[in-house]
């Protein structure tokens, strides 16, 4: 009755679960230093050229963040979550349904756009040859990565919206 080799895929839905669960809550807990460090690469880049190690070290804690994100995001949509294996099922039905289509579509989208700005700009910014060519490129580039990961966020009372902070 307790035997394990009788079902062998027991423990692979179970381990399934629990990575599910898991890349879930790093995913929406690390959101919050996501937007945090966008808030502050932003506002750093905004003040005076001489604050340069300031923002370059927020900017890179923003990237790296982000790419964090992008890594858990991407494992949740193709691999772990059984929401999203659903909706790419039925995809061209997905997109009658609001929350599904925010989902398989709208989050993913404005999120790697965000990547794409904040990338963008610590590129355009070690090519800038003044301080403050360097400074605004910083400000605008992080802010639309900031401004696009606030709109990505289902925040509690949207349609998709989910809980600010997702347990373990």
């Amino acid at each position: 009755m307790g035997d394990r080799s009788k079902h062998p895929g027991n423990s692979d839905v179970i381990t399934s679960c629990a990575m599910y669960t898991i890349i879930l809550a790093l995913h929406s807990w690390l959101r919050w230093l996501a937007l945090f460090a966008g808030i502050a690469a932003t506002i750093a880049a905004s003040r005076d050229a001489s604050s340069g190690n300031r923002s370059d070290r927020l900017g890179l804690i923003l990237t790296a963040t982000l790419d964090t994100q992008l890594l858990l995001g991407l494992l949740l949509y193709f691999v772990v979550s059984p929401n999203m294996a659903e909706i790419r099922a039925h995809f061209g039905e997905s997109m009658k349904d609001p929350v599904a289509r925010f989902w398989a579509v709208e989050h993913i989208t404005t999120m790697l756009g965000a990547v794409v700005a904040a990338h963008v700009g610590r590129v355009l910014a070690r090519k800038s040859a003044d301080a403050n060519s360097r400074r605004m490129k910083l400000f605008i580039c992080y802010g639309i990565a900031t401004v696009l990961m606030f709109l990505a966020v289902p925040w509690p009372g949207m349609r998709a919206g989910r809980p600010l902070f997702r347990g373990l």
